[in-house]
């Protein structure tokens, strides 16, 4: 497992240049049965190459669906959405998701989920190596045979991130990655999150609901409002890294935080 003292190794093996994205003016609706929903409201926001940034919002307010548009999984309904200057049209390797559900198939050992993209892209025979790279990055290289059934949560959601990462990335979209895990392996979680972050470069956009893991985790926090979503607030997380979740300013942001989601009143 790398630890945070590695990830901030300059110029570490393997590292990427995060991707600069893009979101200009996007509003975006679904059809219904019915009749038409909207969910985004005219949302302009910028993730700068290597930035990690965090979304925060009442839950159904748009959050995901805006990672799914980012990812290219659909278009926007209206606005647009480029990375590094180019329209993004359809899912590319450089765009990753990592959902709340690691999503492995269960016939497959650790090594062949992780595998995965690269088989898919006609690269596996090459570069089997990045296979073995990326386990040993999240520290699963001793259960590279094993079966998901024979994982906990935790390891599951790091065989997750390490199918992400041998693709090598430059925007990592994570949906709640860590919300189904239990409190002590989410707290763990979230550091080997930072350190992975730090060691390979890439941009991160990350969508949760814990208001003090957005605030662990990114250097801003982009608060949203009911939907359809709007940007209501943002908050930069002036602090360095490795953060401490004692710390006073942190508690000062949490605060804040709360008061822009309307939940102050009960802190």
């Amino acid at each position: 497992m790398v630890t945070t003292s590695e990830a901030l190794l300059p110029g570490a093996p393997g590292a990427t240049t995060g991707a600069r994205i893009d979101i200009n003016g996007v509003s975006h609706w679904f059809k219904l049965p019915q009749g038409v929903l909207q969910v985004l409201d005219d949302v302009s926001l910028t993730v700068a190459p290597g930035e990690f940034v965090a979304l925060l919002g009442p839950s159904g307010c748009g959050k995901s669906t805006l990672l799914r548009l980012v990812a290219g999984l659909e278009p926007a309904t209206a606005g647009g959405i480029a990375q590094d200057g180019h329209p993004i049209e359809r899912p590319a390797p450089s765009r990753i998701v990592v959902f709340q559900d690691p999503t492995l198939y269960p016939w497959r050992r650790v090594w062949d989920n992780v595998a995965l993209g690269l088989q898919a892209r006609g690269l596996l025979k090459t570069q089997r190596a990045r296979v073995d790279d990326a386990l040993r990055l999240v520290g699963l290289e001793e259960f590279a045979h094993a079966f998901p059934h024979q994982l906990s949560g935790g390891m599951a959601q790091r065989v997750a991130l390490a199918r992400a990462l041998v693709n090598d990335p430059q925007l990592l979209i994570l949906d709640e990655p860590l919300g189904k895990l239990d409190s002590l392996t989410r707290l763990s979680m979230q550091s080997e999150l930072v350190a992975l972050w730090q060691r390979r470069r890439f941009s991160a956009l990350l969508v949760t609901h814990d208001v003090e893991e957005a605030l662990f985790l990114a250097q801003r926090v982009i608060i949203f409002g009911q939907r359809p979503a709007q940007i209501r607030a943002e908050i930069k997380v002036d602090l360095p890294y490795p953060r401490h979740r004692g710390d006073a300013h942190l508690a000062e942001l949490r605060h804040q935080a709360l008061r822009h989601l309307g939940l102050d009143e009960s802190w």
